[in-house]
């Protein structure tokens, strides 16, 4: 699972387009505020082809990851999920695992104020589970660019309405659709 930010502008600008469903959020990834939306993607991973996505979900950009997922994909049973760094919370997985069976695998994030020797000594182990766990996470990357390559997705600049919005972002999810039917 992850999330795609869809940008109306920058955050160096105030938004105006759609501020009823918009609102300013961070981009980790390209390091930059903008103003937009995001999508969220909960997928099936396939062996040597492009991800088959579960479910899609299109909230405010300034919507965090964890609470999109605890509000909707927390009470899915029996599965393991793979995520980024936002989803490390370590005592709502727990209680996840316990009620439904379904396990959390993100990337190992740092510990602030943990000595250097802690580091090293818990490194190489830490190293070797996030690269696999980001190598799991790879397909998600690749479909949001393949997303973004057939459909210029993410750039929504030249909307002008929430209806405009509305049809962008849903209008270029069917094309990407229909585009897999005819050439999978």
């Amino acid at each position: 699972m992850d999330s795609l930010p869809i940008i109306t502008c920058s955050g160096k600008r105030v938004g105006k387009v759609a501020p009823e469903l918009t609102e300013k959020g961070y981009c980790s990834t390209k390091p930059m505020y903008y103003f937009g939306l995001k999508l969220h993607t909960l997928a099936f991973r396939r062996e040597n082809q492009l991800l088959f996505p579960e479910q899609l979900l299109v909230t405010a950009a300034s919507e965090n990851d964890l609470n999109v997922f605890r509000n909707a994909w927390s009470t899915i049973n029996n599965r393991t999920f793979f995520g980024d760094k936002i989803y490390h919370d370590h005592a709502f997985f727990e209680r996840l695992y316990m009620t439904q069976n379904a396990v959390m695998m993100t990337p190992v994030k740092a510990i602030k104020g943990q000595s250097e020797w802690e580091k090293q000594q818990d490194g190489a182990a830490n190293d070797l589970f996030s690269k696999a766990v980001s190598r799991v996470r790879q397909p998600i990357e690749g479909w949001f660019n393949w997303l973004i390559e057939k459909t210029d997705f993410q750039r929504a600049s030249k909307v002008r309405s929430a209806k405009g919005l509305l049809v962008h972002v849903f209008g270029k999810l069917a094309a990407a659709f229909i585009y897999l039917i005819f050439n999978p």
